[in-house]
Parts: C-alpha cells; sequence; structure tokens
C-alpha cells in the first residue's frame, strides 16, 4: 500500500530524523534493501526508514534539477515532478528583480524552487502553499532565507497588501495512491488561469509557468509567452503580464543548453509574422528546437537559416548550406526515398545497417516498430546484420510519405552557438 505524502515528510522533522538522513550518501537502488534491513536493525522504526529512503531516492533524483541545493531540501514525488529546475527558475527571479520588484507572492509555491531563486536576489517572498506536507517541505527549504515567509494558506484567498509582484505555477497533477495524474484543463489547475488573468487585471507584475503544451488560442491577450527549452526538452511556457512583460515580445522561444542561453523573440500575435518559402530536399535538413515550434517561430527561423520548409504543415526545414544556429539541430541530407518498407529493408541490408535512429513528423509511424521491421534480428554487433549507424527522418511532403537518409552534423562542428 502506498504512503501518504505527509507519512514520508513527518517521521524526517525530527532530530532523530534529519541526522539520520544527512547521515545517508546518494540513493543506490540496488543496495536500498540492505540499508533497510541495516537501519532497522540499528534500532530505527520502520516507519522513519522508509520515510529515510524514500527522501534519500528523491534527494538523488533531484539533484538534475537542483544541483547540490537538492542535499538539504525536503521533496514529495508530486512536488519533484512539477518543481522548476533551479536553473530556470533563477530566470523567473531575473525578470522580477530586473523590473524593480520589492516583494513577490508565490502563490502555489510548493517545493519553492521559485521562492528560493527569488529570495536569493534580495527580493522579500511571501510563499504560500494549500497543502500542508508541502508548505512543511517549503519551510525546510528556504531556511537559509530570512526575506521568505511560508504561508500555509489558499492561494486564492491570501491579502496581497504591500505585494508589487505575483508569481504562480499552478499545481497540474492530482495526487491518489496510485501515484500522480496530470490534467490539461487551464480552468481545472489550481489556482486556474482565469484568477492569474484577474491578478493581471489589477496592475501587479504577474508571471505564471504554464505545462509546453498550451494551445495559442489559451494564452491570454496582453501578456508576453516564453516557451522554455532545456537541453532538448521543452519544459515550460512562461506567461508574463505588466511590469514583467518585455515591450513589443508577444512570444518567445528560449533555448538553454551546454553553450548556454540563446533566444528568439516575435511581436507579431499568434498566427502571425512571416511566412516561409516551400521547397525541395536538400543541402542540409534542420530540426527546429522544440520552443521554437510551441513559440509558432519556424517560419522564423527557416528565413534566418536562408532555408524553406519541405511542407507548409511540417516543421523540418531544408537549407542548401550549413548554418550555425542554437535553434535547431542540423542534419546533413544523403539520399531521399520514397517510403516504402520492402525497398528500406533493402536499403538496410544493402548498407549493413545495424544501429538505425528514426526521427518522424508528418506521420504516423511509430519508430519503435518500423526499426523492427527493418533491422530484423539484426542490432549493433550482430553477425548477422552490420555495424554501420544509419539515421532516417520519416516525413510527408505533400500527399507523399518520404524516408530521408541523414547525417547528424556534430553541434560544435559550426562554431560555438
Amino acid at each position: 500500500m502506498a504512503h501518504a505524502p505527509q507519512d514520508q515528510i513527518a517521521p524526517l522533522l525530527t532530530a532523530e530524523g534529519w541526522d539520520l538522513l544527512a547521515s545517508l550518501g546518494p540513493y543506490q537502488e540496488e543496495k536500498s534493501f540492505e540499508l533497510n534491513s541495516a537501519l532497522r536493525k540499528a534500532g530505527h522504526s520502520p516507519e522513519l526508514v522508509s520515510a529515510v529512503l524514500t527522501q534519500s531516492r528523491l534527494r538523488t533524483k533531484a539533484a538534475a534539477k537542483f544541483g547540490e541545493f537538492a542535499r538539504s531540501m525536503l521533496f514529495t514525488q508530486a512536488g519533484l515532478e512539477q518543481a522548476t529546475r533551479l536553473s530556470v527558475a533563477a530566470r523567473h527571479a531575473q525578470r522580477f528583480a530586473e523590473a524593480g520588484i520589492k516583494h513577490v507572492a508565490d502563490l502555489g509555491c510548493g517545493l519553492a524552487a521559485d521562492s528560493l531563486a527569488l529570495a536569493s536576489m534580495d527580493i522579500n517572498v511571501t510563499a504560500v502553499e494549500m497543502d500542508e506536507t508541502t508548505a512543511a517541505c517549503a519551510t525546510v527549504n528556504l531556511i537559509p532565507f530570512p526575506n521568505a515567509t511560508v504561508v500555509h494558506a489558499d492561494a486564492t484567498a491570501v491579502p496581497l497588501d504591500g505585494i508589487d509582484g505575483v508569481w504562480l505555477d499552478p499545481a497540474r497533477r492530482v495526487t491518489s495512491t496510485s501515484g500522480t495524474k496530470r490534467i490539461w484543463d487551464p480552468e481545472a489547475f489550481s489556482p486556474p488561469l482565469s484568477f492569474v488573468e484577474k491578478l493581471a487585471a489589477s496592475g501587479l507584475a504577474v508571471g505564471v509557468k504554464m505545462g509546453p503544451g498550451m494551445p495559442h488560442d489559451s494564452v491570454p491577450a496582453g501578456c508576453e509567452a516564453q516557451w522554455v527549452s532545456v537541453a532538448g526538452d521543452v519544459t515550460e511556457v512562461g506567461l508574463w503580464f505588466n511590469a514583467v512583460r518585455r515591450p513589443n515580445v508577444r512570444r518567445a522561444a528560449l533555448v538553454l543548453g551546454v553553450q548556454g542561453a540563446a533566444e528568439l523573440t516575435s511581436g507579431e500575435d499568434f498566427g502571425a509574422g512571416p511566412s516561409a518559402p516551400v521547397g525541395p530536399v536538400e543541402g542540409y535538413l534542420y530540426e527546429p528546437d522544440g520552443a521554437v515550434i510551441r513559440a509558432g517561430l519556424v517560419a522564423d527561423i527557416a528565413l534566418q537559416l536562408g532555408g524553406h520548409l519541405v511542407d507548409e504543415h511540417i516543421a523540418y526545414i531544408c537549407a542548401p548550406e550549413l548554418v550555425d544556429t542554437p535553434f535547431a539541430r542540423a542534419y546533413k541530407v544523403l539520399d531521399v526515398m520514397p517510403y516504402n518498407v520492402k525497398a528500406l529493408k533493402a536499403w538496410v541490408k544493402n548498407n549493413g545497417i545495424g544501429v538505425l535512429d528514426i526521427k518522424k513528423r508528418g506521420t504516423a509511424v511509430t519508430p519503435e516498430d518500423l526499426r523492427k521491421q527493418l533491422l530484423g534480428g539484426r542490432n549493433a554487433g550482430n553477425k548477422k546484420g552490420g555495424n554501420t549507424t544509419a539515421t532516417l527522418v520519416l516525413t510527408r511532403i505533400g500527399e507523399d510519405r518520404v524516408a530521408i537518409v541523414v547525417e547528424p552534423v556534430a553541434q560544435d562542428a559550426t562554431g560555438p552557438a
């Protein structure tokens, strides 16, 4: 039977629990049973041991989002799933700092990732969380910051006297004994999007984190929408109102990668802006970053590359030359074939291909199933097949389905982004 979140946190908020948790190193799944037995033999209760091991596992997982800070923080499973990466939270906080905001209410603060970033920039923070267990975690996580206060209350009912900025990360998951489940309707979020718009209408500087799949027609008028990707993973769309909205920016794609940050912006509303020409598959194929696609900026990047779309409805770009861009992944085009499984099987066999990467857009083909069909019993290192690695891009051009043979371009091949 799954434990309720409070059962996994309460035992840690004791001297024994906190000291025991601090004594553990990084969580190792293969050693967890042995460690569980050892801790019980040492006299610790089964409830405390379970709580400590769960927290150790979450801390280890959280290092990807929080780095070294994770070692001294408390987490819940649902909270960690939705928590903002610290590198992104720092950018949220920077918006408020640059706008001269002095006191931010973090409404629905969760585990307090954004509150932590705001407080570290010397902004006063009132972090509000309705769930008691999560509020307890937030309190622990904000201990190093005297300018941050946690309030256990309904985010929609807290007085905002003296507050000049509001940040919200609405709960987009519901938790049950079987785990967490994502919800999609913005009005079912907690707080709902209509509450965010009401705050913005009052003139406050308001920022809100929404899921990256938010449809364009759900984005309120009068705000800036910034999609953010981290290492190729689109993590959120931030909606920014009033003082924290940048002039002349309606939509943006912020790409954070190993080479730093890059941003593409447009002052045009959704559905407006430039259009890109459509042309043949040639030269180099570019796969735009997910944030660029979500922000509706594919045509903008195609024009920057001196390229064209291969189909007006599909986010693949071709250009005759290799151009450095942080906004798209580049591939050299080697061949273009009609999509035909029998012909592709022959191509795999004739070229001794043992490892096949398949990408697709605009077609219902399932890459995993097709890979099994094409390789059969052949795998890398299998004597029945070759050791050659190849990449196929499956897409549609008009009514025709095509398979494009490409070669990935090393990401630093054209210089630093």
